[in-house]
């Protein structure tokens, strides 16, 4: 190389003035351009039919726009920030969504921090939840509260927590848990409220509550022997309903038949009582036609009885010739 013939730094910026001095009176325009263009791109802006643009000039809220193309004044004069308030958005605890789908991807990434509790009863439980909510006001959302996401999730983890603390293991896993979704939601919407942040709470869902893997083989036995108790004590009582109410309906079937049979000797009684009060009576006002009525009406019950009859003088002494003793064969 001839180093003799290289250029001096002089002599390169020399030639670059005179190769661009051509170009110099462009400038200005390409300038203008650039910053019409620039102006045009700002003047337009358009929000999504679900959504609801924040309008602040010079960085001080100055309205709200609706769905559709609207202008407005470029240079970071007006600033649009586009909220969406129809999308129903999620918060996850205790695990992460990395994709959705027919095959659902969940992040490898430990969250126990935020899922493991203390039950009221003073056992750990590895707690997994979402909560679900809309944006219902726009404005109390960017201008009331900072990074109101945070506040979300951190007071719903809060909250979920205290009222986890105020039930037992077993109420959390089985028989309380849509009655703990439903206080949770109303206290984190309360309080939301309070620090204005702007969200309507849709939904908060326990999606699976179990023991930390590392006691929940312990857990399983000790569940095990509560439903074998459960099971021993419905036993017993299925016994008890079988024998029980059986027994009780023999000793109520006896006490009504002694009853009835009470009464009716009762009746019969005070029947026969009137009817020999009757009769007294009676005789005491005509005895010979008393006692001949009596002893015919006695005939007529007892004669129809009688198998052989034998009708005798009263003048008889003995009534042994009348009667044949070998008729039946002397036995």
């Amino acid at each position: 190389m001839d180093w003799q013939n290289v250029p001096t730094p002089e002599e390169i910026i020399d030639v670059g003035k005179k190769k661009f001095s051509g170009y110099a009176k462009w400038i200005p325009a390409a300038i203008f351009v650039l910053f019409a263009f620039a102006g045009l791109r700002g003047l337009i802006y358009s929000i999504g039919p679900d959504e609801v643009g924040v309008i602040q000039r010079f960085g001080k809220y100055s309205g709200l726009s609706t769905p559709g193309l609207h202008a407005k004044i470029p240079f970071g004069v007006d600033k649009v920030t586009p909220i969406k308030v129809e999308k129903v958005f999620k918060d996850e605890f205790g695990f992460r969504t990395v994709e959705s789908g027919v095959r659902t991807r969940y992040s490898a990434r430990n969250y126990e921090d935020e899922s493991l509790m203390l039950t009221g009863d003073l056992n750990i439980l590895d707690v997994r939840w979402i909560v679900q909510f809309k944006i219902k006001d726009p404005v109390k959302l960017l201008f009331s509260t900072r990074r109101p996401e945070d506040n979300i999730h951190d007071i719903s983890e809060v909250v979920m927590r205290r009222f986890v603390g105020d039930y037992s293991v077993d109420e959390v896993l089985t028989t309380k848990r849509e009655e703990v979704d439903d206080l949770v939601q109303h206290e984190i919407q309360r309080i939301l409220d309070m620090y204005n942040v702007g969200v309507q709470i849709v939904t908060v869902k326990l999606l699976d509550v179990n023991p930390p893997e590392k006691v929940k083989s312990a857990f399983n036995e000790v569940n095990e022997a509560k439903q074998e108790k459960e099971k021993m004590i419905n036993q017993a009582w299925e016994a008890y309903n079988k024998v029980i109410p059986k027994a009780k309906g023999t000793a109520e079937k006896t006490i009504r038949e002694a009853e009835g049979y009470a009464l009716d000797k009762i009746n019969r009684a005070k029947g026969e009582s009137a009817r020999f009060l009757a009769t007294l009576e009676e005789y005491k006002k005509a005895p010979d036609i008393t006692k001949k009525r009596l002893y015919l009406e006695t005939l007529v019950q007892v004669l129809p009885n009688a198998k052989e009859k034998y009708i005798i003088d009263s003048q008889q002494k003995s009534i042994l010739p009348l009667l044949d003793i070998n008729k039946k064969g002397g036995q």
